[in-house]
C-alpha cells in the first residue's frame, strides 16, 4: 500500500502504541511478538524512527488510549494498513489487531467482522484511500 510521508509517520506512531500495549502485558505470546516484529520490519523502521519516538528503552514504551473517536478510527485504519503490508492476511495478524482494537474500545464481534471482511477483500485493486473509505463505511454501518 503506497502512502504519503505524513500517513507513514502516523502509521509508525500507531505501531509504537500497539507495541507499547503488548509490551506492557504481563505475558506476550511469541507468535504475537513475531507479528509485531514483522510489522516493524515491513514499516522499515529506522533508528531515526526510534529516536523520534523517544524509545531509548523498551521499558519506557507505553500504550496511550486515543481520546477522540476520530483518533481511534484512524488507529483502526492503521491496523488494516499493517495487516496489508505484505498483501497476505495471516490469522495471527487478525488476532493481534482484534486485541488492540478491543483495547481501543471497539466491540469484539464487530471488529472481528470488519477484519474478516478485509481479509476477503480484493486488496490489490484498492488504493489506500479506497481501503480507508471501506473501513470507515463499515464502521458507520455498525455505528462504531
Amino acid at each position: 500500500m503506497n502512502i504519503n510521508a505524513a500517513t507513514a509517520e502516523s502509521v509508525k506512531k500507531s505501531y509504537f502504541n500497539i507495541l507499547g500495549f503488548f509490551l506492557n502485558q504481563e505475558k506476550i505470546e511469541s507468535r504475537y511478538m513475531r507479528c509485531l516484529l514483522k510489522w516493524g520490519f515491513q514499516l522499515r523502521l529506522s533508528p531515526n524512527d526510534v529516536s523520534a519516538g523517544k524509545l531509548h528503552d523498551l521499558d519506557t514504551l507505553q500504550f496511550t488510549l486515543p481520546t477522540e473517536k476520530a483518533q481511534r478510527l484512524e488507529a483502526l485504519y492503521h491496523l488494516v494498513h499493517m495487516i496489508y503490508l505484505d498483501k497476505v492476511v495471516e490469522d495471527v495478524e487478525l488476532e493481534v489487531a482484534s486485541m488492540y482494537a478491543q483495547q481501543l474500545g471497539f466491540n469484539a464481534a464487530l471488529v472481528g467482522d470488519l477484519f474478516k471482511s478485509i481479509a476477503t477483500a480484493a486488496y490489490d485493486v484498492n488504493s489506500p484511500q479506497e481501503v480507508k473509505r471501506e473501513v470507515l463505511d463499515f464502521l458507520k454501518l455498525y455505528n462504531m
